[in-house]
């Protein structure tokens, strides 16, 4: 049975669907045109409205680029963050702002890279700008764009687009009907397409079909599960912190689908007594999170969070220090690419000139 509320808002979606192929269609033709960067740009975007693993691959292209003596910066919207317009995140050796004034993925992103330089702005071409202005004497050899598939007003050396493989996008709707930001046959714009979350092999195989067809390379991947960092607890050493298997814990999230983070944790061997889910983003309040608290407490269970979700916490002292009142966690995410990960540093070396 069709849903209501997507039937309400079938007209919007076809309204946003038509302002979008217009869009592309004037860049096309180059009626709208694309502005050159000095620095070689690789692009890494997606077709929905979040829940790709776009960060933790972002996170991984970074990494390779420095481990072959190739120093990146990366440039993101800063998504829900409460500072405004260009923003040096990181000037690759320190960090300089909050996950409130820089958004909880760039945090994050910074955090995991201290050699990396970042910087947010709504705008993305200002963004590297600025870059090219700040660090004349220091240019990055490349420039990461963070979610920038739509952001079509820089050329890219090479323009990499995130599928959710656990997500049925054959049926999916255009936005605000559905999570589409365009159409799925646009993945034909990009150079490369990396198939993310392949867990389910049937609902992965239809996608791979379809995505054989457009003709670009494909680069198969799953989200590995990292470590489980403790953040507060009453252990006087590392030997000391329970393995996870003896963990029972109260989980929490506020990400696009997550149940896969508690699938993750009970793959783990995590005991989830219990757990609560937050809209993707949501900001966090004390409230919120002392109600979380109370209830560990009474079932005498440990908390346990994303990555994401801790740093977005981590601008706000008092939201620590509610959190950290019990034993509490969070997990690590990482990109595993298990099929075409040769091509993929092949290409991202091409797009330096290496």
């Amino acid at each position: 049975m069709p849903d209501p509320l997507s039937f309400l808002l079938r007209p919007l979606s076809m309204l946003f669907g038509s302002t979008v192929q217009v869009r592309n269609s004037l860049f096309e033709h180059r009626i709208f045109k694309k502005w050159k960067s000095p620095v070689p740009v690789v692009s890494i975007g997606n077709l929905t409205a979040g829940g790709t693993g776009k960060t933790p691959l972002v996170d991984w292209v970074v990494k390779y680029y420095l481990s072959i003596g190739c120093k990146p910066a990366i440039v993101s919207r800063g998504y829900r963050r409460e500072s405004k317009g260009v923003q040096l995140v990181s000037d690759g050796n320190r960090v300089l702002l909050s996950s409130r004034e820089s958004g909880d993925e760039t945090a994050m992103l910074a955090w995991n890279n201290p050699d990396a330089i970042v910087v947010v702005g709504e705008k993305r071409k200002d963004a590297v700008r600025y870059i090219l202005k700040h660090f004349a004497r220091r240019l990055p050899a490349v420039i990461v764009l963070d979610d920038a598939f739509q952001h079509r007003q820089i050329d890219r050396n090479l323009d990499i687009a995130v599928i959710n493989a656990s997500e049925p996008l054959l049926k999916a709707k255009m936005l605000p009907a559905g999570r589409l930001r365009e159409p799925l046959k646009n993945i034909a714009r990009a150079d490369m397409i990396l198939l993310n979350k392949i867990s389910d092999t049937q609902q992965a195989d239809l996608i791979i079909k379809k995505l054989e067809d457009i003709g670009r390379p494909l680069v198969k991947a799953r989200i590995k599960i990292g470590d489980l960092i403790c953040i507060s607890g009453n252990f006087r050493s590392p030997e000391d912190v329970p393995a996870p298997h003896n963990l029972r814990v109260l989980a929490f999230a506020g990400i696009a689908f997550p149940e896969s983070f508690v699938e993750c944790l009970i793959k783990e061997g995590v005991h989830v007594e219990a757990y609560h889910f937050f809209h993707d983003h949501e900001p966090y309040s004390a409230k919120k999170l002392q109600a979380l608290s109370r209830k560990a407490e009474q079932k005498d269970l440990s908390l346990v969070t994303t990555e994401k979700d801790y740093f977005r916490m981590l601008g706000q002292p008092e939201l620590i220090s509610i959190i950290t009142t019990r034993p509490c966690f969070y997990l690590k995410i990482e990109t595993e690419i298990f099929e075409g990960r040769e091509k993929l540093q092949e290409m991202l070396r091409i797009a330096v000139g290496k």
